[in-house]
């Protein structure tokens, strides 16, 4: 007869099956890691696809450029050839007064087009939130409906209501005794400004009214309940709350504002004010279409790229500290 021992495990001791199922946990965490980083992977293929094609490339493209140059030996008879020069173009650039009165066209631009744009478009949107306005779905239609306008068919508009003796505006002012110049030296730059607030005003306004729409109304109620009246709620309540919408617009405004090109290129025809090289956009196009000189647009693109990256992150720094400093009060 055939006796079977069974062996008692210990108390404490592991059991056989105990290595298979730690093990099975943390390949399980690998498994869920992998497939979320190809899921992020996937989704953010289309931007970096993007990013390399409309950005990286064509940067590159313009800095490699930038450092060569078509010379032709022989007192210009001889072949043309691609030579490497260096600085030179860069050197070109930021020492031809023509670029640097466009750097300064361009920065006063900014100086009155900024402000006026941020603060009309929120002014805009308050007054919309606060329930002011009626009917406030075709208010919102109408301010928006400019910016669904192509600039080029704006500037052309704005173009016909700037020129003397087709002008209907200019001849409303002249019937009442007023001379106006649109394009003129002193308000070439304001005509300029006026364009792009009418084509672009209405889009910040919607921004800044969808950020608003985010703001809880409790608090908007507690300040009621605290004897603020409109006014007070909308310039300490809701304004400070839609503080990164107001970075936010006014860094992608200036980014706008740096390569202005449509509106004085159009109004150009018509005023001769408004020079070939007025601003840093129509310097580069002047150089690569006109002169043929593609290495100094290229440099000089590279030159506007490098002050607008400046320019953002100087804006982006300039608010984290106004935030913290706010934060720390």
């Amino acid at each position: 007869m055939t006796t079977t021992t069974r062996h008692r495990v210990p108390a404490g001791t592991p059991d056989a099956t105990a290595p298979a199922s730690s093990a099975s946990g943390p390949r399980a965490r690998r498994a869920a890691k992998r497939r979320q980083l190809t899921a992020c992977g996937v989704l953010m293929a289309p931007f970096f696809v993007l990013l390399v094609t409309v950005f990286l490339i064509p940067v590159g493209t313009a800095v490699h450029l930038s450092f060569y140059s078509d010379d032709q030996p022989g007192l210009g008879f001889g072949p043309e050839r691609t030579v490497f020069v260096g600085l030179r173009s860069y050197a070109a650039v930021l020492t031809d007064p023509t670029f640097l009165s466009g750097l300064g066209t361009v920065a006063l631009y900014c100086l009155v087009y900024i402000p006026l744009m941020v603060a009309g478009a929120l002014a805009l949107a308050l007054l919309l939130d606060s329930g002011a306005v009626r009917l406030r779905a075709s208010a919102q239609l109408g301010l928006f409906l400019p910016h669904a306008v192509p600039g080029i068919i704006a500037a052309l508009i704005w173009l016909y209501l700037y020129t003397p003796g087709i002008s209907p505006v200019i001849e409303l002012f002249a019937r009442a005794d007023v001379t106006i110049d649109f394009l003129g030296i002193h308000t070439v730059i304001p005509s300029i400004v006026n364009i792009a607030l009418w084509s672009n005003l209405g889009y910040n306004m919607v921004v800044f009214y969808a950020a608003l729409q985010a703001v809880p109304r409790e608090v908007i109620e507690a300040s009621v309940v605290d004897g603020a009246g409109p006014v007070r709620t909308a310039l300490q309540v809701k304004t400070p709350l839609v503080r990164a919408s107001i970075v936010m617009v006014a860094i992608f405004t200036l980014i706008w504002a740096l390569q202005l090109f449509t509106e004085p290129m159009l109004l150009s025809q018509s005023s001769p004010m408004i020079s070939s090289r007025f601003s840093p956009s129509m310097y580069i196009y002047d150089a690569a279409f006109t002169r043929n000189n593609y290495s100094l647009a290229a440099a000089a693109s590279v030159v506007l790229l490098v002050c607008t990256v400046a320019l953002s992150y100087g804006v982006t720094r300039f608010t984290s500290r106004a935030d913290v400093s706010q934060e720390a009060r």
